[in-house]
């Protein structure tokens, strides 16, 4: 993000802020050449990916400039990137066909990145004088996980809605061989029915032609909340070693947004 509001101006972010520049420019060239791409083919779905991943690559520097915090540059560019691996490589490329662990690579990053975000959050909160009390370290991690997880299964209500109303598969199936199941149970007692070594699936009569059990987004969801704990557990350890060595902790200071202080907001208003 082009910062223009630290007190050093464009010129001093570039300096102090190289490999945050140079990421930010070069994402944002591919993203503005793949729509200018889209836009020749008239395919303007792909063009309105575009254009939102141009949106959402200003917001770091929007909650900067508005809110008075600070992003690690560590942090921002992994939010950057994390936005174009997820909508532009992930959709427009179609990685998330070509590549079966792009997504969860993707849920991983993003319960990491949303338990920075609670995480910071509190913090900012608990830092406060205007606020009467203090949290352990252990609870800031606690809450920094519930948030992250919360954003998680958020999400994952998301992708089942608009699959159920639009018509999407935002919930990808998988092929499965083995299904355990009581509504097969034909003597209706609760008893587990189990089928094993499936080789095929038949709608209406006309075989999908699949080696297995089409499972309609089951197995998905629950393998993106388990990445996405995965991703928020680890923040949440940085985050209680962070918050045990009272901020002086260099490698998660890379992680965990600030606040600005306030000579800083200063200069702001008056640019």
């Amino acid at each position: 993000m082009i910062k223009t509001h630290y007190s050093k101006g464009l010129k001093g972010y570039i300096k102090e802020n190289k490999s945050t520049f140079v990421f930010y420019v070069i994402l944002r060239t591919l993203v503005i050449a793949a729509l200018a791409v889209s836009l020749v083919r008239r395919d303007f779905e792909s063009a309105f990916v575009c254009a939102l991943s141009l949106v959402l690559f200003i917001l770091p520097a929007f909650v900067e400039k508005n809110f008075g915090i600070n992003i690690p540059s560590t942090l921002e560019i992994i939010i950057l990137l994390f936005i174009f691996a997820a909508e532009i490589l992930g959709e427009l490329a179609c990685y998330y066909i070509k590549f079966p662990y792009w997504d969860s690579i993707l849920h991983t990053l993003n319960g990491f990145l949303c338990a920075a975000i609670g995480f910071s959050l509190v913090d900012i909160l608990n830092r406060n004088e205007k606020f009467k009390f203090q949290l352990s370290p252990l609870f800031l991690s606690i809450v920094a996980f519930c948030f992250s997880m919360t954003i998680g299964v958020l999400w994952e209500f998301f992708e089942y809605f608009s699959d159920l109303f639009l018509g999407t598969d935002m919930q990808k199936d998988f092929i499965i061989n083995n299904i355990s199941t009581v509504a097969l149970d034909p003597t209706k007692t609760n008893t587990c029915v189990i089928i094993s070594n499936i080789t095929d699936t038949v709608v209406n009569g006309e075989s999908l032609g699949i080696n297995g059990y089409l499972d309609i987004g089951l197995i998905d969801t629950m393998k993106d909340l388990l990445v996405n704990f995965v991703g928020a557990v680890v923040f949440s350890i940085i985050g209680f070693f962070y918050i045990k060595s009272r901020g002086k902790n260099k490698f998660a200071k890379r992680f965990i947004p600030t606040i600005r202080e306030k000579e800083n907001l200063d200069d702001t208003k008056d640019q």
